[in-house]
């Protein structure tokens, strides 16, 4: 059986929905950031980089959400991804994108110790990410203008990803209500089963009033 190693609330909520919009067999191994599980002994040997999330699949493990989001729709649930060789290109494109701009945007926020030793520099990092991230949110709203899904008529995985970032920009009061494209699709989300069962099983900031 497959086991997805993630945090709650973290980006690994990502992976979390593709699975379980793919009715796919998991075990589910929440680990506590709090207590720094991720860098514990026994998780080092299944990602020595100490970040989730991770995927074990008899073959060994998948890493990094746009892997095994890719992985689990080819796999599992290929109606999650477009068959279109371009338009998967396009798919992927927009996930290496939320994964190498987007995310390290609020990482600036929430671990600017990551990015310089010196921290006087710190209030100017955690702004400059504020800043980048909003933008990012206010991207992510012009791409769904028009669109029930963020690739357009259908629902993919990379609709789990995009939901991680409306969150986060919940839980460090960015005014993402007024996100008029991106809210609506939140709440289309929300009304989703797959997605509701996660976002419950994490105790995720988008559940609260």
């Amino acid at each position: 059986m497959l086991k997805l190693y993630y945090a709650p609330g973290a980006c690994s909520t990502a992976s979390h929905i593709g699975l379980e919009e793919s009715g796919a067999a998991y075990q589910g191994q929440p680990l506590a950031f709090a207590k720094n599980e991720q860098k514990s002994p026994e998780y080092l040997t299944i990602n020595p980089r100490g970040r989730v999330p991770a995927l074990v699949i008899d073959e060994g493990t998948i890493v990094e959400n746009t892997a095994i989001l890719d992985y689990v729709a080819a796999k599992h649930a290929p109606h999650l991804m477009p068959k279109d060789p371009v338009q998967r290109a396009r798919a992927i494109s927009l996930m290496a994108w939320f994964s190498n701009n987007v995310h390290p945007a609020f990482t600036h926020i929430s671990r600017p110790e990551r990015f310089a030793t010196d921290q006087t520099m710190f209030d100017h990092l955690k702004a400059k990410g504020r800043d980048n991230f909003w933008a990012a949110l206010q991207e992510i709203d012009g791409i769904l203008a028009g669109k029930p899904w963020i690739l357009g008529n259908e629902f993919s995985v990379v609709d789990g990803y995009a939901l991680v970032f409306y969150g986060w920009g919940k839980r460090i009061g960015l005014p993402v209500t007024d996100l008029a494209n991106y809210t609506a699709w939140k709440d289309r989300m929300l009304q989703r089963p797959a997605v509701r069962r996660v976002l419950e099983r994490e105790q995720n900031v988008l559940l609260a009033a």
